[in-house]
C-alpha cells in the first residue's frame, strides 16, 4: 500500500527530473539556492570556458561548516542531536549540534593558534570519532583544505600524502580499539615524520586508547588541552564557492599518490541536494547511519556534509561489525532506532556469511530505507539485505540451543537505494529515485542519473549504446561535485579522466543499458576480462558464484594465459552449508554452475576456496594481489600487505596457489 508520505515523495522526484530537463544549469542553480546559504549570492551558475576545469556557483562565497552546523543552531535546531558515537569497548557519547557548534569553534580557534591559515593544508589521520568529525569541519570553517587519510594506512603512504599536499598540522590520535585491542596511530605519524623534509609543524594527538606514545617536545600536543583552552565563539570565514575544501588521495601505498581535489560550493550543493533525495531524509524524525570510514570519500560526502547539511541526526561506530560478537550493528541499530542504514555490499555478504539468525535476535523495525554504496550489489545479496535486515520487525525468539524463531516481517518490501558514484565525481551519479517505489527497483542496478547529472554508456568510439551489450560508462556534461583537478598536477587530470573520449568524463568502468533503458553496472574496465576474444565481467560471474548456496562471497580476476589471452581464477569463501565439501568437489560443482548460469567461456580455469579474501580495512577487496597469485607470483609486495586488514589471508592464499 502507497501512502501519503510515498505519494509525495514519487511526485516530487518526477518534477525534479522534469525541472533538469527542462533546464539543467537552472535547475542547479535553484537547488544551490534552496540548500546552500550564501553569504554573497552567485550570479554566475557554471563556467565551462576552460574544460574539463568547471567553476560553479564561482561568484558566490558560503562556508561548509556553517551550512553543516551554525545554521542549524541559528535556526533553533540546537538542541538536536547530530552525533551518536558509539566506541568499540561500548563507551558513547552524545553531541547536540549547539555542542558541536561549540567544539567545532573550538577546534577552528586552537588550529588557528598554532599557525593554519586559509588555504593551508591540514592532514587528518584519526579512526572514527566524534573528533574526526569535529576537525574535518573546524578545518572547512576557517577556510583549510583538510587531507583525511584512512587509519589503516601505513607510515609511507601517510607521508607521500603529507609531502603532496605539503600538510602544516597533522592530526591524529594514540590510537583506537580494534576487534578488542589497541590499536595504535601516533607511532605511525611518527615513523611518517621521521625523515626531515616534512612540511609539518604541530601534531594534535586525541587520547583515546591510553596506551604509552612517543613524545616530540615542541612538535606534540595533546588535542584537548589545546583545543579546551580556546574560547567557543569563532567567527565563519566565508570563501568563494571555488575555494579548495579537501584533498582526498585514491591511489594505494605504491606509485605517485593522487590527490582529488574538490571545492566548496558546487561539492556543497549536491552532497546536500543528494542526502535529501537518495535518502528521501527527514531531518526531524530519521536517525541516518552510514557505515564508511571518514578516510573515504562516502564519509566525507555521507557522513560530514551531506546529512549534517541536511541538519541530520547519525550514529558513527568506532568498530568493526564482529566485535565484541557478529550482532553488533544490529544491537547498535536496534539501541539508538536506526531508520536508514548505508553500507557496502562486502558487509551485506559478511552477514549473509554468517547467518540470519544473528539478525534475527534484534529489533530492526525502525528501519525504513537501506542503502548500497561501494561496488556494485549481487542481487542474491540485494535480496538478502532486504528480507533480512530490511524487513525485520522486531527481534525473534532465542532459544537454549542458540537457533532463533524470526520475530515479526514487515507487510511490504523496505526499498533499497543503490548507488554508484566515485571519489571523483563527489556525490551520487546513479540511484534509483525515489527508492520509495520499491515495486520499481531492480535487484543489482543502481539504475538511472540522478536528476541534472547525464550519463551515458557508449561504445569504443563514444557513441551511445544501442542495445544491450557492454560499453563505457560516461558522464556527458560537467556536475556541480565533479573534481576540479589532481592536486598539483592538472595534466594528470586531463590525460587519466578526459582523454578516453573527447568531451566526456570517463568513469573507468563498464555497463550496459537493459531493454528498459537503466544502467547495469559491470566492473572496472580493468576487470573486463578477454577470454578467447569474448569480453567478460568480473561482476557477472561473481554474481553467479554467490547465486550458488555453497558460496558466501567470491572474487574473480582475469590471469594471462598463452592459449586464450587471460584465464579466469575464481576465490571463493564458502558457506556453512559447505560442511564436508572437499577443494575438489567445489570446484568443480561451482564451475559447473559458472558455465550453466553464464556459459561454458565463463567457467573459472581454477576456483580456490579461502578463509577469508583480502581486504584493507574498509572491506575493500584487493584483487589485484588475487591477480599476482593468479598469475604465478609467490609472495606479495610487503607494503601491499600492510593495507590488509588481516595480512596473513594473502599468505595463504599464495601457498594455496602454489600447492
Amino acid at each position: 500500500m502507497v501512502t501519503t508520505h510515498e505519494r509525495e515523495t514519487i511526485q516530487r522526484a518526477r518534477e525534479l527530473y522534469a525541472d533538469a530537463d527542462r533546464d539543467r544549469l537552472e535547475y542547479w542553480a535553484t537547488r544551490a539556492r534552496n540548500e546552500v546559504y550564501w553569504q554573497t549570492p552567485f550570479r554566475e551558475v557554471l563556467d565551462w570556458s576552460n574544460p574539463p576545469f568547471a567553476r560553479w556557483f564561482a561568484d558566490g562565497t558560503t562556508n561548509a561548516c556553517y551550512n553543516a552546523v551554525d545554521r542549524h543552531v541559528a535556526a533553533g535546531n540546537g538542541d538536536r542531536v547530530a552525533l551518536y558515537f558509539e566506541g568499540e569497548p561500548g563507551d558513547t557519547k552524545t553531541v547536540t549540534y549547539a555542542q558541536l557548534q561549540d567544539r567545532v569553534s573550538q577546534t577552528a580557534n586552537a588550529l588557528e593558534a598554532l599557525g593554519v591559515t586559509t588555504g593551508d593544508r591540514v592532514a587528518i589521520y584519526l579512526p572514527m570519532l566524534v573528533e574526526a568529525v569535529v576537525s574535518i569541519l573546524a578545518c572547512a570553517r576557517i577556510g583549510a583544505v583538510h587531507s583525511v587519510v584512512f587509519g589503516g594506512f601505513s607510515a609511507d603512504a601517510l607521508r607521500s600524502r603529507i609531502d603532496d599536499a605539503q600538510a602544516k598540522v597533522v592530526i591524529t590520535a594514540d590510537g583506537s580499539y580494534r576487534r578488542g585491542k589497541p590499536n595504535m596511530l601516533k607511532p605511525i605519524v611518527d615513523d611518517a615524520l621521521a625523515e626531515p623534509g616534512h612540511s609539518v609543524d604541530h601534531v594534535l594527538v586525541v587520547q583515546r586508547n591510553d596506551e604509552n606514545i612517543d613524545w616530540i617536545e615542541g612538535r606534540d600536543k595533546w588535542f584537548h588541552e589545546v583545543v579546551d583552552a580556546q574560547p567557543t565563539a569563532h567567527e565563519v570565514v566565508w570563501v568563494e564557492a571555488e575555494h579548495p575544501l579537501f584533498i582526498l588521495y585514491t591511489s594505494g601505498t605504491t606509485g605517485t599518490p593522487k590527490g582529488i581535489m574538490h571545492t566548496t560550493g558546487g561539492y556543497l550543493t549536491q552532497v546536500t541536494a543528494t542526502a535529501r533525495d537518495t535518502f528521501d531524509l527527514q531531518p526531524e524524525t530519521d536517525v541516518f547511519w552510514c557505515t564508511a570510514d571518514v578516510g573515504w570519500v562516502t564519509g566525507h560526502s555521507y557522513i560530514v556534509y551531506g546529512p549534517m547539511s541536511n541538519g541530520a541526526t547519525q550514529v558513527i561506530y568506532e568498530g568493526t561489525p564482529d566485535t565484541p560478537h557478529r550482532g553488533r550493528w544490529w544491537e547498535i541499530a536496534e539501541k539508538y532506532g536506526v531508520t536508514i542504514l548505508y553500507t557496502a555490499p562486502t558487509a551485506i555478504r559478511s552477514a549473509m556469511k554468517w547467518g540470519r539468525d544473528t539478525v534475527d535476535r534484534y529489533d530492526l523495525s525502525s528501519l525504513r530505507l537501506l542503502g548500497s554504496v561501494g561496488e556494485a550489489i549481487n542481487p542474491e545479496a540485494w535480496d538478502w539485505y532486504q528480507h533480512v535486515i530490511g524487513n525485520n520487525d522486531g527481534a525473534g525468539t532465542v532459544h537454549d540451543d542458540g537457533t532463533v524463531t524470526p520475530g515479526p516481517r514487515k507487510p511490504d518490501p523496505v526499498p533499497i537505494a543503490d548507488t554508484w558514484w566515485q571519489t571523483e565525481t563527489g556525490a551520487h551519479i546513479l540511484t534509483p529515485l525515489p527508492a520509495l517505489s520499491a515495486e520499481d527497483l531492480k535487484p543489482g542496478s543502481a539504475q538511472r542519473a540522478v536528476p541534472g547529472v547525464v550519463v551515458d554508456v557508449v561504445d569504443d568510439n563514444g557513441h551511445t549504446m544501442q542495445d544491450t551489450t557492454q560499453g563505457f560508462l560516461v558522464i556527458r556534461e560537467p556536475w556541480p561535485a565533479m573534481a576540479r583537478t589532481i592536486w598539483g598536477d592538472d595534466q594528470r587530470f586531463v590525460d587519466t579522466y578526459w582523454s578516453h573520449f573527447d568531451g566526456m568524463y570517463f568513469a573507468g568502468d563498464g555497463a550496459r543499458f537493459d531493454e528498459d533503458g537503466d544502467i547495469w553496472l559491470l566492473g572496472r574496465v580493468d576487470d573486463v576480462m578477454n577470454i578467447s576474444g569474448h569480453r567478460l565481467s568480473t561482476t557477472e560471474i561473481e554474481s553467479a558464484l554467490v547465486a550458488h548456496s555453497l558460496v558466501a562471497e567470491a572474487a574473480v580476476v582475469g590471469a594471462q594465459d598463452a592459449t586464450t589471452g587471460q584465464a579466469i581464477y575464481a576465490f571463493v569463501i564458502l558457506t556453512e552449508d559447505s560442511e564436508g565439501v572437499s577443494q575438489e568437489e567445489a570446484e568443480q560443482t561451482l564451475r559447473d554452475h559458472v558455465g550453466k548460469h553464464i556459459g561454458p567461456i565463463a567457467k573459472p580455469k581454477r576456483i580456490l576456496v579461502a578463509r577469508d579474501l583480502p581486504k584493507t580495512r574498509s572491506g575493500k577487496i584487493m584483487r589485484r594481489l588475487l591477480k599476482d597469485a593468479a598469475e604465478g607470483q609467490t609472495d606479495a609486495d610487503p607494503k601491499a600487505l600492510a593495507t590488509l586488514a588481516d595480512p596473513a589471508v594473502m599468505e595463504e592464499i599464495f601457498a594455496g596457489m602454489r600447492n
